[in-house]
């Protein structure tokens, strides 16, 4: 057939003179210039790199006290499995001291294989359930079966997605959420992210599915209150101790402990509203 060997040769020679080398199935696509075979950088065959602005191990790696206060003003990233972030400021949280703290799901030292996550590197999440149905979401410090539970957060990102979830978990026709109904308080905050037992004992410096980055405008000390943590009225003299942290004036938190922002007032610890 002269006319398809002389479209072949036409094919020839343009595939000699053109200045792109030429294209030996997969072969060449993954060789380097200098005849290396290692893989060249490319864009279809790259790892998606970590979020450089994440914090990472150092940020987790301090006191228990001292990390439940660091998280406040902190973003929490959530990615849903369809690709949607939803993102919180973190406004409220409590800490748990682990052995001596009668408080804590590691009081003695007692490590069992539901609290295993918090004898574990800072920055690994310790999740649980309460009353068989909902979740709350802890973050592994210094110290050991120390970890901080986080309470409440100011929605940034994605708030029709996190009433979407909290619809989901709630009985019956509701009225719709607002927003500073989504997370306010730790199971909601959990639903509202769409965190559950899956997520125990994952790395916040490594998830692909959750991690945390700075906030802008940190709280100075005179922006937190230290007050008693929630739910603790049964466990003696550590239900007294101040070990809930939260943004003053932020109307995302859970509970607000006027007597104790007096105090602070009182003491010139902060300025009056």
């Amino acid at each position: 057939m002269p006319r398809k060997r002389k479209l072949l040769a036409q094919l020839s020679a343009l595939q000699s003179n053109s200045s792109f080398p030429p294209f030996d199935a997969l072969g060449n696509l993954n060789a380097t210039s200098d005849g290396d075979s290692a893989p060249k950088s490319s864009k279809y065959f790259a790892v998606e790199k970590k979020n450089s602005s994440q914090l990472d191990t150092d940020f987790f790696n301090q006191p228990c006290i001292s990390l439940a206060k660091s998280f406040l003003g902190q973003i929490l990233v959530r990615k849903l499995p369809d690709g949607r972030e939803l993102r919180g400021r973190i406004v409220e949280t409590e800490a748990y001291l682990g052995g001596e703290d009668e408080a804590s799901h590691s009081k003695g030292g007692k490590q069992t294989q539901r609290n295993a996550a918090m004898f574990m590197k800072p920055g690994t999440l310790y999740v649980y359930q309460i009353y068989g149905i909902y979740f709350c979401v802890n973050v592994s410090s210094q110290g050991e079966g120390a970890a901080v539970l986080l309470r409440s957060l100011e929605p940034l990102q994605g708030l029709d997605a996190m009433r979407e979830l909290r619809s989901a978990s709630r009985k019956g026709p509701t009225k719709p959420l607002k927003d500073w109904q989504l997370c306010n308080g730790p199971s909601k905050l959990c639903q509202a992210l769409g965190i559950d037992k899956a997520f125990d004992q994952r790395d916040l410096t490594q998830d692909a599915a959750i991690w945390m980055v700075p906030g802008h405008d940190l709280p100075g000390e005179q922006d937190v209150v230290a007050t008693t943590r929630i739910g603790v009225a049964n466990t003696g003299e550590w239900a007294q101790k101040p070990l809930r942290f939260y943004l003053r004036g932020n109307k995302f938190v859970s509970v607000v402990d006027k007597k104790m922002e007096r105090e602070m007032a009182a003491m010139g610890q902060i300025s009056c509203s």
